[in-house]
């Protein structure tokens, strides 16, 4: 897909948590086509300490109202000072970045999203795409407590949401594959994206229960194309930039001991 250098209009930036800020976006010209599972490549100004474009998901795309939303964790300096940006700032980004999830092939499959952390990002745009092909997905998410399960009024429009929490605050105590949910039911497909042992968990159960599965992984990107071989990660194709090659990836590619 063609990558576009765009200065973004902030329309909305909202503290959903004391580590996490909702940024949404537009353009004065309509936004390029993205796919569930891109990211883009955010310039971060005014912060002396931050030199390259911060990678962040693609966390919803809203079409009616020509805007990209990126839910944004507080991690560095870099990721602070971008949350100080205010409605009608400009934010340099480029976008789209990467390849997204797979699309099932018809409206009888029955996938399962499952996110934790941050990782919850990307299911939100994933979840809309699929509601558009007339799927209702479901959705697992996992989290340390409730305080830290985002978006969720959001994602209750869009399937059936289950939760996991390592406090037993909301959803079920525990991580997200101990939920009662994959006992249940049959899923055809699972798409994750979250912290790697998360992710290296929810591989080992989709190849114990011969399910199609992918992760997105989060390696640090930094330049985005594929030029800084600062993401690369070991295929069974050989080496490959996770921010060209994926980030999202098929577990049968990933050499992770699952």
């Amino acid at each position: 897909m063609k990558k576009y250098i765009l200065d973004l209009i902030v329309t909305e930036n909202t503290k959903l948590h004391d580590s996490y800020v909702l940024l949404k976006m537009t353009h004065s010209e309509s936004l390029p086509e993205m796919r569930p599972g891109q990211f883009a490549e955010i310039r971060v100004d005014h912060s002396p300490t931050t030199f390259l474009r911060r990678p962040i998901s693609i966390n919803y795309v809203d079409t009616e109202k020509n805007e990209v939303w990126f839910l944004v964790r507080l991690a560095g300096d870099g990721t602070r000072q971008l949350a100080t940006v205010c409605k009608g700032d400009i934010v340099n980004v480029v976008l789209p970045l990467g390849n997204g999830f797979t699309m099932p092939t018809d409206n009888t499959q029955r996938p399962l999203l499952v996110g934790g952390g941050v990782g919850t990002a990307p299911m939100l745009y994933f979840g809309k795409k699929l509601q558009e092909m007339g799927i209702r997905p479901t959705f697992l998410l996992g989290a340390r407590s409730a305080k830290d399960l985002l978006q969720l009024d959001e994602f209750k429009q869009l399937g059936d949401v289950y939760c996991t929490t390592e406090d037993g605050s909301m959803g079920e105590k525990g991580f997200v594959t101990q939920h009662t949910i994959l006992n249940e039911q049959k899923f055809d497909s699972i798409h994750t994206c979250g912290p790697k042992p998360m992710m290296v968990s929810v591989a080992r159960y989709a190849k114990a229960n011969d399910i199609e599965c992918e992760v997105s992984l989060e390696n640090t990107m930094a330049c985005g194309v594929g030029a800084c071989l600062c993401c690369v990660e070991d295929t069974n194709e050989g080496h490959v930039c996770v921010c060209k090659e994926g980030p999202v990836f098929n577990i049968n590619k990933l050499l992770w001991q699952i």
